[in-house]
């Protein structure tokens, strides 16, 4: 019986709406916040522009995870084993076709 006397409640109050129209002003919001920061970027000298450009590049660099130089030996002597294999393998493939083609003809 509360269960249906909560449901009501809930019914009664329709806050979905409202949710909605606080979504929209926050992506109001955001949006006026983002056009007066490109006003600003825009009005700066070139050399300032550069200059910011140049300091994110440096932060995402230190982003980075650089391996260690023993597992680049590692990943390449793979690298270049995996790619005598797949040589080798297609090649023998091509002779076994030319047999089978020359048996053939």
């Amino acid at each position: 019986m509360a269960e249906v006397q909560k449901k009501k409640v809930e019914d009664k109050y329709n806050t979905s709406s409202i949710k909605k129209k606080e979504e929209k002003t926050v992506k109001k919001v955001k949006k006026n916040v983002s056009e007066k920061k490109e006003e600003k970027v825009g009005k700066k000298n070139i050399f300032v522009r550069f200059r910011i450009f140049c300091n994110g590049v440096k932060n995402e660099f230190k982003k980075v995870h650089w391996t260690s130089k023993e597992d680049m030996v590692k990943y390449s002597i793979s690298t270049i084993l995996f790619i005598i294999f797949c040589s080798l393998f297609f090649y023998l493939i091509d002779i076994v076709f030319a047999l089978i083609r020359s048996l053939f003809a």
